[in-house]
């Protein structure tokens, strides 16, 4: 399994300190919810999706799908990121597996690393628990895009703690691309 924030490695030694910035827009990210816009459109893509999912995860009942993937949407639209492209990262990370643990600690679906819960002040939060994997996995994934002014490659080379290699970014490009695209 990948871990998504940070690998031990010298030339990102630095990353390794939680950045004020990031700890901020994690605390707001716990404290704000929204859900769905357009009703229509929600139904329209759940359906699209759950069908798609369903062909990657059978033990998983459809009802268990449709939550899933209306936290996904909710938390990548708040996030201000591409449902699908969260899809992509979470099918890299921890193929669909909520109980995912790396070799690193990151834990479930996007893989979000331990410390973070202690820094924003949650520290008996559990990263297992869906919801705020979501959360706080959505809002990384947002800040580091952000840090790379919209370059997806080097946002997500930085979400995966590899940054300056493409393997990570090809992966969930490659994921997106042949599962989680938009019709």
């Amino acid at each position: 399994m990948l871990c998504c924030l940070l690998t031990i490695s010298p030339l990102l030694a630095k990353e390794r300190t939680p950045d004020s910035e990031l700890r901020n827009l994690l605390i707001n990210a716990i404290n704000d919810s929204k859900s769905f816009q357009d009703r229509f459109e929600a139904e329209v893509w759940l359906l699209d999706m759950s069908q798609r999912l369903q062909h990657r995860n059978r033990k998983q009942d459809q009802k268990h799908q449709l939550q899933l993937l209306k936290l996904i949407h909710a938390e990548a639209t708040r996030a201000k990121l591409a449902p699908e492209l969260v899809l992509a990262v979470i099918e890299v990370e921890s193929n669909f597996d909520r109980w995912a643990l790396s070799h690193a600690g990151a834990q479930g679906l996007m893989q979000v690393m331990p410390f973070w819960l202690k820094e924003i002040g949650k520290p008996g939060d559990n990263l297992f628990h869906v919801p705020t994997n979501l959360r706080l996995g959505c809002t990384i994934l947002k800040y580091y895009l952000d840090k790379e002014n919209g370059d997806l490659t080097r946002g997500l080379a930085r979400y995966n703690g590899s940054l300056g290699r493409n393997v990570y970014p090809n992966k969930v490009f490659n994921a997106l691309r042949e599962r989680w695209y938009r019709q």
